[in-house]
């Protein structure tokens, strides 16, 4: 049977379920809805933090990007603390429920954070394509509310710490044993419908809660992300009876990893850099290769596709910064039947959702079959190949927002518009560059999830899909210094910034060509090192 269905228990591959009828479709079902609910409940906030940074908190566009992109990093660096702790104490089961708490805790303190600012309507031009778009400057944000505020914030964030890796590895927990081809194919397409009801979450949210926040109220908004969140605990209780035991969790595999990765650095460095008076030591050491191929000293074998995924990182995290404020200067009004509706800004990232919800499917049901007619791989196409993939479309796409973005500034220059004011330029002419970050997070993310979880031993799978994640992080953190250091290099003798609170006189489009170029180059360091890559199982190659 071909894998790709959410099928019947009475269905599953082979190796799916166990003896006691525990795990397979049947346990993972319970984790894609887990998904589906948090993403509402965490893209609700992320999806539009960009906009309430530089309206009610009163952040510069420069401090804004920044913050949300360092707040973005550290959400994902916190997935390595959530699954050290699972994978060395609390299991993924308590650490899912762990989750669950920390997020209503946080989502709760948000709601109350904006209930302490003061409201401002936006005006009423701001539904005129010519007029200005920003309403009044709010007043700064106390002290108090600044500490509660970000208390909130890095609070969930440490909430999404435990969720990401953990609820996602849990699932595929389910498809046993790793060795099964069937239970891998099952696996493989696991990710995949994992991540397309995580998408349909995000359509949800950058529609439905983007519109609420933009038009009713922030604290509206929260206390619906809240809401939503709420289901997500007693969805996953539900589906105790169905998940596979969990196998006990002693610490011992973590304990193990410092002195297997220091013995593999010692083995690269003798083989990289050789000492003539230190023959019999080096023999040693190398003869200890053959451990570290096979997974023994896997930190280090997976650190320099670790290192080039922070680039595609960095580059594909503007999505929900620089995108947003974008889309916020443009012509966004959409006729619906006798009236005029304004789109939010943050819901052109439904383009991406929208594209995943497209290709998903079709990958999983008709591309997967038909590649593995050509290759024999269970998943169609190894996991660094459809990494490879994902990071050329990254780069296709920011050379098409440089591209959209250099229409628009000039449109602006033509229509000597004043500060602020409305482009006139549709919206529509950004879903292009959202609709390619869509397309690359299908093979890139994915890939990259899939990747680290199959290459770590089986009691560090958490950590495996934290390394994934945490290189998204760090490539947020990237992302944001990169801004930063631009901003301050392009003010710092009076000049305009990249960056500009008036970004019809900004150069986004500078800083898009850079990002292109510089996906470029990754692209072509990944090629060469995963060409030369040794997969765990040899049937992977």
């Amino acid at each position: 049977m071909e894998s790709g269905g959410i099928l019947p228990p009475s269905e599953t591959c082979a190796g799916s379920g166990s003896p006691d009828g525990r795990g397979g479709w049947r346990a993972a079902r319970f984790l894609i809805a887990v998904g589906f609910l948090e993403r509402i409940g965490f893209n609700g906030v992320q999806g539009n933090l960009v906009m309430y940074l530089s309206g009610p908190m009163g952040m510069s566009t420069a401090a804004a990007a920044a913050g949300a992109n360092a707040w973005g990093g550290t959400v994902l660096v916190l997935t390595l603390v959530g699954a050290l702790a699972a994978d060395s104490r609390l299991g993924r089961y308590r650490a899912i429920v762990a989750a669950g708490v920390l997020h209503l805790l946080s989502l709760g303190m948000l709601t109350i954070s904006s209930v302490m600012q003061p409201t401002h309507q936006h005006p009423v031009s701001c539904h005129d394509a010519a007029a200005a778009c920003s309403p009044p400057p709010p007043p700064s944000p106390s002290l108090g509310r600044l500490v509660f505020f970000h208390a909130a914030l890095y609070l969930l964030a440490l909430a999404q710490g435990f969720h990401n890796p953990c609820s996602e590895a849990f699932g595929a927990d389910q498809f046993a044993p790793p060795s099964d081809p069937g239970a891998r194919a099952s696996r493989s397409s696991y990710f995949n419908w994992y991540n397309f009801s995580s998408s349909c979450g995000y359509a949800i949210s950058n529609t439905a809660m983007s519109y609420v926040e933009d038009n009713v109220s922030w604290t509206v908004g929260f206390a619906a992300c809240l809401a939503t969140t709420a289901v997500y605990l007693p969805v996953f209780l539900l589906g105790t009876a169905a998940y596979r035991a969990e196998q006990p969790v002693d610490g011992a595999p973590l304990a193990l990893l410092a002195k297997k990765s220091l013995s593999a650095t010692r083995v690269w460095t003798a083989r990289v850099f050789p000492r003539k008076d230190a023959i019999c030591t080096e023999r040693l050491l190398l003869a200890k290769e053959e451990e570290v191929e096979h997974g023994k000293g896997f930190v280090v074998k997976l650190l320099p596709i670790w290192v080039t995924s922070i680039v595609f990182a960095a580059v594909i995290s503007q999505q929900v910064t620089l995108f947003t404020k974008q889309g916020s200067t443009m012509d966004r009004r959409v006729a619906v039947g006798g009236g005029v509706f304004v789109l939010p800004p943050a819901a052109l990232q439904d383009v991406i959702s929208a594209t995943m919800l497209t290709v998903l499917p079709a990958y999983d049901r008709a591309l997967v079959p038909l590649a593995r007619r050509f290759t024999g791989h269970p998943a169609g196409i190894t996991t660094l190949q459809r990494v490879g993939a994902g990071m050329a479309t990254c780069c296709l796409h920011m050379v098409v927002a440089a591209l959209v973005e250099a229409k628009r500034l000039r449109a602006a220059s033509y229509a000597g518009l004043p500060a602020d004011a409305t482009v006139p330029m549709s919206v529509w002419w950004l879903v292009p560059q959202y609709a390619l970050v869509g397309l690359s997070k299908v093979f890139g993310v994915i890939g990259l999830q899939e990747f680290f979880y199959d290459q770590v031993p089986d009691d560090l799978r958490s950590v495996g899909l934290a390394m994934s994640l945490s290189a998204q992080g760090v490539g947020s953190y990237a992302s944001s210094a990169l801004v930063s250091a631009i901003d301050w290099a392009t003010t710092r003798r009076g000049g305009e910034s990249w960056f500009s609170d008036d970004i019809n006189r900004a150069h986004l489009d500078y800083f898009y060509w850079l990002l292109a170029a510089l996906a470029a180059l990754d692209v072509a360091v990944f090629v060469y090192i995963a060409k030369r890559y040794v997969y765990r199982n040899k049937d992977e190659q």
